[in-house]
């Protein structure tokens, strides 16, 4: 992250609180979601593919029951894998958010925010093989590490703006 993070003492210590909280809760959600036997786990991912068939498509309501189930199992494998990188890249943006305000800056922060999602990802999956018709995954603890990374850059390049925006004033 660009910002000097050891200059800003009053973020830093409500952030050294908050963030850190924040991260442990967004772990135990993740964890919540990978406890999920794979009929629930289903069963959410093809209820949130029916909200998107409302949402997205015009005349989805005019369709048949058999073409909206249809829509929905189509999409429900994409939409699990898209929860798994979005749930990591909040997990990623919470734990560089804690090494911000502890003053690990820089790339050192980016690593370390990264490296401890990837872990997370990892013992995840662990924990997946011990759930009613789960698997864990290598591929799934790479999708997850990657949305980490994306996490990371995004709050990378949130604060690289605020920074040339603090300049300007």
């Amino acid at each position: 992250m660009s910002l000097d993070c050891k200059k800003n003492k009053t973020l830093s210590k409500i952030s050294k609180i908050l963030l850190p909280v924040l991260a442990l809760c967004w772990m135990m959600v993740i964890f919540w979601f990978s406890a999920a036997p794979a009929p629930e786990s289903s069963e959410m991912s093809y209820t949130v593919g029916l909200q998107i068939g409302k949402i997205a498509v015009a005349d989805f309501d005019a369709w048949t029951t058999e073409e909206q189930n249809a829509f929905a199992e189509k999409i429900e494998y994409p939409i699990r894998k898209m929860a798994h990188a979005t749930e990591y890249a909040i997990l990623g943006m919470l734990v560089s958010g804690t090494a911000y305000a502890y003053g690990i800056c820089g790339k050192k922060a980016i690593r370390y925010a990264w490296i401890w999602a990837a872990f997370y990802a990892a013992t995840d999956e662990f924990h997946q093989l011990f759930v009613p018709g789960r698997s864990g995954q290598i591929r799934d603890v790479i999708l997850d590490s990657a949305g980490a990374a994306v996490g990371i850059l995004i709050l990378c390049r949130v604060g690289r703006v605020r920074q040339r925006v603090a300049r300007k004033k």
